[in-house]
């Protein structure tokens, strides 16, 4: 199981000269190669597209079934974010983040969406699975004052 974000800069059609998101880029690539050849992709439509790229992109082996969730934390960390600064920001990334670390997400609906965040694929997440164990962490970041994280879970169900 697999968590990346659904950030479009991933995606071939908006890339430039210079990467802006290239240390994301290698986690989410190496993460996604990771998994079995049976993926089901848990997304909004906007990760959905992000999710089929970086599939395509990666060679993947196994027969095991494996879940790509697609999602990230809020969009409203510095003046500069997508969604201006929002005090309260930083504390649900940090909430949010640990419960994903410790394999049990665990999401304020109705703050997410006060935040800008895309959680929705992280909520199904937490309805299919009681426990993840814990998470290996490729990536936990806040480029742009949006929270990204790419973590992974051996519990490939």
């Amino acid at each position: 199981m697999v968590l990346i974000p659904g950030v479009l800069a991933l995606l071939p059609e908006y890339a430039s000269l210079e990467d802006p998101v290239a240390e994301l880029r290698a986690a989410a690539l190496g993460a996604v190669g990771w998994l079995g050849r049976d993926v089901t992709v848990l997304a909004d439509a906007q990760g959905a597209r992000v999710a089929s790229h970086l599939l395509e992109a990666t060679s993947r082996s196994g027969d095991e079934s494996s879940y790509l969730v697609v999602g990230n934390g809020s969009a409203r960390r510095t003046e500069k974010a997508p969604g201006h600064f929002d005090e309260r920001a930083e504390a649900f990334d940090r909430a949010l983040g640990q419960s994903l670390r410790a394999g049990h997400p665990a999401v304020d609906e109705a703050l997410a969406r006060e935040l800008w965040a895309s959680t929705d694929a992280i909520v199904e997440l937490a309805e299919l699975d009681g426990g993840l164990g814990e998470a290996q962490v490729d990536y936990d970041d806040a480029p742009y004052g949006v929270q990204y994280w790419v973590m992974r879970w051996n519990c490939r169900s």
